[in-house]
């Protein structure tokens, strides 16, 4: 493609908290560069089905405190198909969109660098996602918030735990990597944390009953990454079957994690990394992630930035088991 004169703005796949945020610094930027701006409403399905729309300036006032997305989103099963992305791609000629500026998780980007391949459009990744399971960023827009979200949750918990003398096994999202729930360990104060990076058997679920509780507390916490086979139901009942004399109760905290008013570092977090899109294809980047890294915005190639295995540091295990005795 030629010049570009014109973007494309969505959000795809689960929200997150400063994904306005984002919208916004994209938006402003593009028009102080002198692009037109366009915003694609649902996500893939929005582009596939030509919603798109001219945004100014005034389309993103007072939105940077909000919650959610104003462009909506949506999980389109169309855009897996070489018959969807190709109407995506009409669609967005017909409109005269010539980059995309993608804000999303891991399966949204991995939908990015597919388009970008087949058609030659260049398009640019904004992390969106509470996971925070993107590589080659230190963080991802959202996950601040939602961390703090699940802290003030368990916070809540804990004096009914403690009124009850229970155990509490409280479930949060986080899919296949544990930061949500480790991180939130750590920030309450909770006994334990169990996640798909660190997976728990039968003699650590010993061990940790035999030091938390046995020894010298009355009730307990234990944080545990979302699974569809060992999520906070498969250790309650674990417990409940192992441990019988110990009243076990279970929180899922679900949806609410994704809600509420983005943090002050997500809002900058997401207005900065907004900017550098802008920067991006200025500088003639194309098919990157933009992400922030030792506070430095950096680009990174879609190819690296889905990679499933960003780590856990070790450290912030070790950390948890000490503090929790």
């Amino acid at each position: 493609m030629g010049k570009i004169n014109c973007i494309g703005i969505l959000t795809s796949g689960g929200d997150a908290p400063g994904m306005n945020a984002a919208i916004r610094a994209v938006t402003r930027a593009g028009i102080a560069a002198g692009l037109k701006v366009k915003g694609i409403y649902r996500g893939y399905e929005g582009l596939i089905n030509n919603e798109i729309r001219d945004f100014t300036t005034e389309d993103v006032s007072n939105i940077i405190q909000r919650g959610g997305t104003i462009l909506k989103t949506a999980r389109s099963k169309e855009f897996m198909t070489p018959e969807g992305r190709k109407k995506a791609y009409d669609n967005m000629v017909e409109q005269g969109v010539d980059a995309l500026v993608v804000i999303g998780g891991n399966g949204s980007l991995a939908g990015a660098r597919i388009f970008a391949e087949e058609f030659d459009v260049p398009c640019i990744g904004l992390p969106g996602t509470i996971d925070n399971d993107l590589s080659g960023t230190d963080s991802t827009i959202g996950y601040d918030t939602t961390l703090n979200t699940i802290v003030q949750c368990v916070d809540k918990i804990r004096d009914t735990a403690t009124s009850h003398e229970r155990i509490f096994f409280i479930e949060v999202m986080g899919r296949d990597a544990g930061f949500l729930a480790q991180n939130s360990a750590i920030a309450s104060g909770a006994e334990a944390a169990i996640i798909p990076e660190d997976s728990t058997n039968a003699d650590q679920l010993e061990q940790f009953i035999s030091r938390g509780i046995r020894k010298s507390k009355s009730s307990s916490m234990v944080i545990v990454s979302e699974s569809p086979k060992c999520g906070a139901m498969y250790y309650a009942d674990r417990v409940k079957t192992e441990y019988p004399e110990f009243d076990v109760r279970v929180s899922i905290l679900g949806h609410l994690q994704r809600g509420g008013s983005p943090s002050a570092s997500d809002r900058i977090l997401a207005s900065r990394l907004g900017v550098g899109a802008i920067n991006a294809l200025r500088e003639g980047q194309r098919n990157v992630m933009i992400g922030i890294r030792n506070d430095e915005v950096v680009y990174v190639p879609f190819c690296n930035a889905i990679k499933s295995d960003k780590p856990i540091k070790k450290e912030l295990i070790n950390v948890l088991g000490i503090l929790s005795i």
